[in-house]
């Protein structure tokens, strides 16, 4: 059988003899744009993830590399069986050439997985790699049975990282190193939390003992049986990967039920300025990963910007504060950009594949290399590894919030503000 995608690629090796023959060239080849879909958490509890949306990909369109895509914006409602619906009709309905994805495992495996069925290249971002690549295995719990992807792509950073920016933060206060853990029931807080190959094992290397209640569902309203189990464990940390309603939740029933720890480090709730600010002064010194910020030591190759001019830029045109995401979302656009510049055949998908693969490109979020470098065999075809820091929102006497970064022991080049402080 002669499917469409083996069509196209003949008959784009043999552009002479279809004009010959009077039948149509490929629409690329016609002048059309470069179709991308892009799917996105707009509403729902993930939405803080997409604040950027806009700006970045009216940026992207603005650009001279810009004029030759289009862009074609798929709201996930922050559910992943929605995720992966609408993945399919962008695939399916709009016949993009090309499928971008972000924001936690909720909204990117389920795009990767029905892209990796599809035949539809696919790059993903801003998902720890753990529960991007595992979570999308057939049997997560048989290492043995794991197999790479030919489609799929991601870049981020690991469990490995963020344990380790945690310690290092941690290690910068004296505690008594009993650490409470919120843990969700979604593939965040799976990964997280799984006893084996979770945050636990790496912790208590370094003398840290975990006390994990188990998973909860996200956007419950009843924290009182967590914040009971740190209690009795005289926790004086409290980790996990929380969305931001919850998280918001967590610290204020805490305060009422007098739970003070010394240090709350946790990842994803408070990764954005507002989710900090609505917590108001219970928000000063709480402490997270830092994946990108307005320091960080990188350039854009599509506009030659630095991080400091794209987060003043993006606070310029939407008079809001820089926000994590700014950096990874318009590395994905650079990605495209120089994956379809280099590809022969935009419609080729085998060949789009491969160009992902071969990428070696300077972005605004550092080197994105699919070398395998730092990774598991296992992994090292599909994933590329991104930096990562530990930093503290300090909160300013007009009650705004500054992100500082404390820790970089695992990426010295992207320089620190401050030092770890507990809680007040």
């Amino acid at each position: 059988m002669i499917t469409r995608r083996k069509f196209l690629k003949s008959t784009s090796a043999a552009g002479l003899a279809m004009a010959a023959s009077g039948l149509a060239a490929p629409a690329i080849a016609q002048g059309a744009k470069i179709k991308l879909g892009y799917v996105s958490p707009q509403t729902g509890p993930l939405a803080g993830f997409a604040e950027s949306d806009a700006y970045n990909i009216e940026s992207f369109l603005a650009s001279d590399a810009g004029k030759n895509f289009e862009v074609i914006v798929k709201d996930s409602q922050s559910n992943p069986n929605r995720a992966a619906e609408v993945a399919k009709e962008l695939i399916v309905d709009d016949e993009i050439d090309l499928m971008l994805v972000a924001s936690t495992p909720e909204n990117t495996n389920p795009v990767a997985t029905t892209c990796e069925a599809e035949g539809m290249p696919v790059i993903s971002t801003m998902a720890p790699w753990q529960p991007w690549f595992i979570g999308q295995q057939g049997n997560p719990g048989d290492p043995a049975s794991w197999k790479p992807f030919d489609f799929a792509f991601h870049y981020f950073w690991g469990l490995e990282d963020v344990i380790a920016v945690f310690l290092n933060m941690w290690n910068q206060v004296e505690t008594n190193k009993a650490v409470g853990g919120l843990f969700p029931n979604d593939g965040d807080g799976n990964a997280w939390g799984d006893p084996n190959v979770g945050v636990g094992p790496g912790f208590a290397a370094q003398g840290y003992t975990l006390t994990d209640p188990g998973r909860y569902q996200n956007l419950t309203d009843d924290f009182t049986a967590q914040i009971n189990a740190f209690k009795a464990a005289n926790a004086q940390i409290v980790t996990g990967v929380v969305i931001p309603p919850d998280f918001t939740t967590f610290r204020n029933q805490a305060i009422q039920q007098g739970f003070s720890p010394k240090i709350i480090t946790v990842a994803k709730a408070i990764l954005f300025p507002q989710s900090v600010e609505a917590l108001g002064e219970a928000g000063h010194n709480l402490s997270s990963e830092v994946w990108w910020s307005n320091t960080h030591p990188f350039t854009s190759s599509l506009t030659g910007q630095s991080a400091a001019d794209l987060a003043a830029d993006f606070t310029a045109k939407t008079q809001r504060p820089w926000t994590q995401p700014i950096g990874f979302i318009h590395s994905l656009f650079e990605m495209a950009s120089n994956v379809m510049g280099r590809a022969s055949d935009v419609t080729d998908r085998e060949g789009v594949a491969a160009a992902i693969a071969a990428t070696s490109l300077d972005t605004m979020v550092g080197k994105l290399a699919w070398d395998g470098a730092n990774l598991p065999p296992f992994a090292a075809a599909n994933v590329c590894k991104t930096q990562l820091v530990g930093g503290q929102w300090r909160r300013n006497a007009d009650g705004t919030f500054a992100l500082v970064v404390v820790d970089n022991k695992t990426a010295p080049s992207i320089p620190t503000g401050g030092t770890m402080e507990a809680l007040a």
